[in-house]
């Protein structure tokens, strides 16, 4: 079992940055690829950005290309999301999921453990 925790959202400008930590307090998951996603009101969750156990292969939605950066520090235990050049539409829950899949994976379903999410709000 994999426990994850998401952090760093919050309210921010459009325009603006935030960074998404997703930690698994005393548990290692060097070994899991991760992927961030998200789900605004009234929508279905969506992909956002995947990353492999070892951080050399990363995957992003098209739509979120050259604004979101996936990265991962696997002696803290940490994956995180840098957001930048944010639009209200970007304005979600953000859920980090571990899963022992390739690093490109993009289906939320194939991700085993799921963290309670983080409100990112971004207003205009």
């Amino acid at each position: 079992q994999v426990q994850l925790v998401e952090s760093g959202g919050g309210l921010v400008q459009a325009g603006g940055s935030l960074r998404l930590s997703c930690a698994a307090p005393g548990r290692t998951f060097a070994s899991y690829s991760i992927g961030w996603f998200r789900q605004a009101p009234g929508k279905e969750r969506e992909f956002a950005a995947s990353i492999d156990w070892n951080g050399y292969s990363t995957y992003y939605a098209d739509s979120l290309k050259g604004r979101f950066t996936i990265s991962r520090d696997n002696a803290k235990n940490t994956v995180y999301l840098q957001m930048n050049s944010l639009k209200p539409e970007d304005t979600a829950v953000y859920y980090c999921a571990a899963g022992r899949v390739r690093g490109t994976n993009h289906n939320g379903n194939d991700y085993n453990y799921w963290g309670q999410g983080t409100q990112v709000t971004v207003s205009s």
